[in-house]
């Protein structure tokens, strides 16, 4: 399970403690009474939430009903109805809770869109999870905009507040002169890169966690393409923000995309992934029917080319849990990160998540190769096999624990893009991050392992979680370890030969950063990202640090976690870095600050940093 994944079950494990008074029911009363009360007026331990639900303001729980583990309890519910709940809910009162896009001040909208080029997709980008096809997430010094050199003169440019958020877990794709950013409340917005001006901004119904992508689509138009939180892919107008199209890829109730769409010669490669093993942790829930997939379609027409799932079989009835619970497999095996392309050899590479149920699929914790153009599955690499894990497997009620099954774990699935590089010495070679801490170079042609290489000791939020950087013949992983040690003892970066897997330099926690910070921890589950000499990691004690590349000393940081006076005039804080890096493009570096899961520090901003005095 995913390490951010895993604080989702806070509001599944103890959303509504109190009991309800007897009297004539409201229309919020009701919604809870069937969305929510089975759960959560239960006996169900508060595992990780610090206080009470009740306690919790009301924009939070709406945000877990768009986008967390209370999604699907909030199917076929409208926006409206699911802030009349979070209000309900949080003892708020009634129409208290404003729409986010109605936050937004006339003000922050920029009046005439700035426009950069003729062709917006030639300048300095940075466009989707990383800016080449092999997901490398390394950018060059022309595409940058700024050298190691200029690092001592970054400074703040601008910040941007997004209205009802507390998870600002989100990556900025930038594109001719445009910021294009998604949020947890259903807000896809286009920026203007110099000054963090509103030229659109497109609302969907779901969360929006991937990463935006910029491609050519109806009538030679641009696009941009993204997904949300209940499986749906858009694509919209680059310069407008009109929808062009919407799809939905996956009818599971919990499936959803988090991994960011890749982009090719007119067609869109889409990873799916599921909170199923968070439904999971409700012993009554019969457990597990979802299987992961990958889905191409048409960028155009949004027409479903093909589908390949991780698991080749339907779900089926195995046995029953200690509590007669009706048990389903094989199941899981969800795509979490964004697939990395290779089209000279017509090849898509995906690693996968673990398996939900019994039995253990052989594709689980795995790396698999596809072809392009079919979707059929020419190899699978499995690295750690017999991994089935849910969230009941850490439950403190018996009953709820039940569901785990039978392996138990250890949870190590792949939450990190491959990369796909050519090597110094030519070698066209596959790097992948394992959250049980171990890194792997693979041949493509037939997924051999040529060498692995052990970072940490890995964990269920452990190892390298959420992205990995290269350049050149050097791997540069950030090591989370959030659960399985304390602040101080958690985090780091590792460096690593590309050649034959040593070990170059070991960067060590930071022990001191803390304090008395609520929510603090100084785990580095997000991605990493690279410019020549430098490479940038954030960490959940708010901090975004560059480190040199050749002995991994720090050579700039910055603590977001702070409030801001931001461009568009809402309240703006930062708090925990978590999920996708740094954007680097043009001169300017982007960081998105705030992550509440797991007891996290919350937070709605994304920052610009950029040389000061030029």
């Amino acid at each position: 399970m995913r390490g951010g994944l895993l604080t989702a079950t806070v509001a599944i494990l103890v959303l509504g403690a109190g009991s309800l008074e007897a009297q004539t029911p409201t229309d919020e009363e009701r919604l809870y009474r069937q969305r929510c009360a089975r759960c959560h007026d239960s006996d169900i331990p508060i595992d990780w939430l610090q206080g009470s639900i009740r306690d919790l303001p009301a924009e939070r729980i709406y945000e877990q009903l768009v986008f967390g583990a209370m999604q699907r309890n909030a199917v076929g519910l409208t926006k409206v109805e699911k802030r009349a709940l979070a209000e309900y809910v949080s003892g708020s009162a009634a129409g208290s809770l404003v729409d986010p896009i109605e936050q937004l001040p006339p003000a922050a909208f920029c009046g005439t869109a700035p426009q950069r080029g003729s062709d917006p997709l030639s300048g300095a980008n940075w466009n989707g999870w990383s800016p080449s096809l092999g997901n490398a997430r390394f950018q060059t010094t022309a595409a940058a905009g700024l050298t190691v050199a200029d690092l001592d003169d970054l400074g703040l440019k601008w910040s941007f507040g997004f209205p009802g958020v507390t998870q600002a877990s989100f990556q900025a794709t930038v594109v001719g002169g445009r910021v294009f950013v998604g949020t947890s409340v259903g807000l896809v917005y286009s920026l203007d890169a110099d000054s963090g001006c509103i030229v659109w901004v497109h609302e969907v119904e779901a969360g929006v966690r991937s990463t935006v992508v910029v491609g050519s689509g109806e009538g030679g138009r641009l696009a941009a393409y993204f997904g949300d939180t209940a499986a749906n892919v858009y694509a919209v107008d680059y310069n407008t923000g009109q929808r062009q199209w919407a799809v939905n890829v996956d009818e599971h109730p919990d499936a959803r995309i988090t991994g960011a769409p890749a982009f090719h010669d007119g067609r869109l490669y889409v990873p799916v992934a599921s909170l199923e093993e968070v439904t999971a942790g409700w012993g009554a829930y019969e457990c597990c029917t979802f299987r992961g997939s990958i889905v191409a379609l048409d960028a155009v027409s949004g027409d479903q080319l093909w589908k390949t799932y991780t698991i080749p079989e339907t779900s089926e009835r195995t046995d029953t849990t200690t509590t007669g619970v009706q048990r389903w497999g094989p199941s899981g095996v969800g795509v979490w990160a964004s697939p990395t392309l290779a089209p000279d050899r017509n090849a898509l590479y995906i690693a996968t998540g673990d398996s939900y149920s019994d039995p253990v699929a052989p594709t689980s914790d795995a790396l698999m190769a596809l072809d392009m153009e079919t979707g059929q599955v020419e190899w699978v690499l499995q690295t750690t096999p017999g991994d089935a894990w849910t969230v009941a497997c850490v439950s403190a009620n018996e009953n709820h624990r039940a569901a785990c099954p039978e392996s138990e774990g250890p949870d190590h699935d792949f939450g990190s893009s491959i990369v796909h590089l050519t090597s110094s010495n030519g070698a066209s070679v596959l790097i992948a991050g394992q959250k049980s801490g171990v890194l792997y170079r693979i041949d493509p042609e037939d997924g051999t392992v040529q060498w692995e290489t052990r970072v940490s000791d890995g964990g269920v939020v452990g190892g390298i979680e959420w992205g990995f950087a290269v350049e050149g013949d050097t791997v540069f992983a950030s090591i989370s370890d959030f659960l399985e040690k304390a602040p101080g003892e958690a985090g780091g970066v590792a460096a690593v030969q590309v050649s034959d897997g040593a070990i170059i330099w070991e960067a060590p926690p930071f022990q001191d950063t803390c304090g008395n910070r609520a929510g603090c921890h100084t785990g580095q589950p997000g991605a990493v990202t690279a410019i020549p000499g430098a490479i940038f990691s954030g960490s959940l004690d708010g901090y975004i640090r560059a480190y040199g590349t050749e002995t991994g000393d720090v050579v700039w940081s910055f603590d977001t976690a702070r409030e801001y006076d931001t461009v568009n005039g809402v309240n703006g804080t930062g708090g925990s870095l978590n999920g996708p890096g740094a954007t680097i493009a043009d001169g300017t570096v982007y960081v998105s600050s705030g992550y509440s899961f797991l007891n996290s520090m919350p937070g709605n901003v994304l920052l610009a940093f950029t040389v000061q005095g030029q």
